[in-house]
């Protein structure tokens, strides 16, 4: 079954198959990509000492952005149990992790925590952060997850790809 939408005065046609709307799957968004092909190198297998002896998730963090150097004292200071660790995204360990989760070892472009078994990326992974600390922002974070992801990452882009500008940048990271 198709549809074809027509508008008045010659505007665009758009045809959809039904087969093809069918056809399509939906991904899990927040999983562990799968090794590149381009570097040979199984990366969860790589990493995975880092969960070996110490299970919390790992958040990683642009350690040269003030934005983030902010976001990682404010997850400290709401973190009474320490359920979450901290790496820069510039350290051999954040790129590691980073190729874990699928991504350029020099992306810095997102924050992402990283767990055992998956990884989180803009603001799924600010989202995730927030089920960790304190209250009241795990309640927080099931609201927001009511905000559509694409909403949700708009937002986050947009803050992302302006920080420097907006909040400056330290010349070594604080941890």
């Amino acid at each position: 079954m198709a549809m074809q939408l027509q508008f008045p005065y010659g505007g665009v046609r758009l045809r959809v198959s039904q087969q093809a709307h069918l056809s399509r799957r939906l991904t899990p968004f927040a999983t562990l990509s799968p090794p590149r092909a381009d570097d040979g190198v199984d990366w969860v297998k790589a990493t995975s000492t880092f969960f070996q002896k110490d299970t919390r998730p790992i958040m990683l963090f642009d350690g040269v952005c003030n934005l983030c150097n902010g976001g990682v004292k404010f997850v400290r200071d709401n973190d009474r149990n320490r359920r979450i660790r901290f790496e820069a995204l510039q350290s051999e360990a954040g790129k590691n992790l980073l190729r874990r989760s699928g991504r350029a070892p020099d992306d810095i472009s997102s924050v992402v925590l990283v767990e055992k078994d998956r990884s989180y990326i803009k603001s799924e992974a600010v989202l995730k952060i927030m089920e960790y600390i304190d209250l009241p922002f795990p309640q927080l974070a099931f609201f927001l997850h009511f905000v559509p992801l694409f909403a949700r990452d708009f937002m986050y882009d947009n803050v992302a790809n302006n920080r420097y500008t907006i909040f400056g940048r330290s010349e070594s990271c604080e941890l």
